[in-house]
């Protein structure tokens, strides 16, 4: 009462206060950091911290060059190459060469043991700082910062996978898909789009598609082929989505612009589904009751090969216990081995998930049957159960 009386505040206000008051410097230092790795801030904070560094390496190496030696000055520049703009980056080279020339004048003496500055020295700081240079105009030319430039192959990466995502099914079924760029990548030639389609939504669509090339060379082709899939899906009766697709493709007018894909429209009440293909390769469907599986293969040439083509569906029931798999070239066709035997690994590996209602099974399935080769792989399985 008398701290109240005398104008004071209570200890517990001042602490929030106080709480209150570094949480918005937080805030404001987090937002900063944000803007600046996106590409949207400005240079003058990392400019600022490389150019401290220079006196600190400078001072180390005029009192031991043997521990720290005069191209040490190579590691800011490399980071200003990476982190700076050309302007910026011409000033911390001013300071660099500055700080080669006091360590050139305070280590001109060539004492025994010493290492001096020598005309290599020079030579690889300089060549580092033109590298630097020449990576930096090449970033301004293309109008991306580094590190806006990351964040964008983030977002490319993960637009695809979730575009990719199939939708939640009703009790009774099961889906699942699984992925796998060529050579370990991020990026994948093959994509999948997917939508609960009809009245009340009880028709699942799915279209996988292979794109020409592989890894970063079709990844942004199939993230637009994705788009405008998505796009199509359920805007379009079944029967139209491939010719639309084959039209918008033929647009496009790519060197490298064919494709294939397969698109299943399958009634969720019934089990009921037709298949359409634009030069894929064949579905594979187990039989529960016969125990045995059967290729699915509907006729349609490729997409973007020419205009006017034509997709014929073929039909056939998803009963109890049924499992349809839908996959690329790339699972079951190598150099080493061709489509049917592929196709025969896949099926004898897929057997031993039946006890299981293949829970799990595509990306198991793609390790076992194509783990590591150079090209993309897509698995998608639907199974009644």
């Amino acid at each position: 009462m008398a701290l109240r009386r005398a104008g004071g505040r209570p200890p517990a206000a001042r602490l929030l206060q106080a709480n209150k008051a570094w949480h918005r410097v937080r805030t404001a230092v987090r937002r900063s950091a944000v803007d600046y790795f996106r590409g949207g801030g400005p240079d003058w904070i990392a400019l600022g911290a490389l150019l401290l560094t220079l006196p600190a390496i400078t001072t180390a190496t005029v009192v031991n060059p043997q521990w720290c030696a005069p191209e040490m000055l190579a590691l800011p520049v490399i980071a200003g190459g990476l982190l700076l703009r050309p302007a910026s980056l011409l000033v911390l080279y001013g300071a660099a060469a500055a700080a080669l020339i006091v360590e050139a004048a305070v280590l001109a003496p060539v004492d025994s043991g010493v290492r001096v500055v020598t005309p290599g020295t020079i030579l690889v700081v300089a060549a580092v700082g033109v590298s630097g240079l020449l990576v930096a105009q090449f970033r301004r030319r293309v109008g991306v910062p580094w590190r806006r430039g990351g964040t964008m192959l983030f977002d490319l990466r993960e637009r695809i996978r979730v575009q990719s995502r199939l939708p939640a099914v009703p009790n009774g079924w099961h889906r699942e898909m699984s992925l796998r760029p060529a050579g370990g990548q991020s990026f994948s030639g093959d994509f999948v789009v997917a939508a609960r389609t009809g009245p009340e939504r009880r028709t699942f669509e799915v279209v996988l598609t292979d794109v020409s090339g592989k890894g970063m060379d079709a990844a942004s082709r199939a993230l637009l082929l994705s788009g405008a899939f998505g796009g199509l899906l359920g805007s379009l009766p079944p029967h139209d989505f491939l010719p639309a697709a084959n039209g918008y493709l033929l647009r496009q007018e790519w060197e490298e612009g064919f494709a294939t894909s397969v698109h299943l429209v399958l009634d969720l009440d019934s089990g009921d589904y037709e298949l359409y293909s634009a030069g894929h390769v064949p579905a594979l469907q187990r039989d529960a009751g016969a125990g045995r599986w059967e290729a699915v293969s509907a006729e349609g040439p490729l997409l973007g090969v020419y205009d006017g083509a034509q997709f014929d569906p073929v039909k056939g029931r998803l009963r109890q216990g049924d499992v349809l798999m839908l996959f690329t070239d790339g699972l079951v066709e190598t150099a080493e081995r061709d489509l049917m035997d592929g196709m025969d690994r896949l099926t004898g590996e897929a057997d031993r998930y039946v006890p299981g209602g293949f829970e799990g099974a595509a990306w198991h399935l793609i390790e076992a049957v194509a783990g590591d080769v150079n090209d993309d792989r897509a698995l998608l399985l639907i199974s009644r159960r």
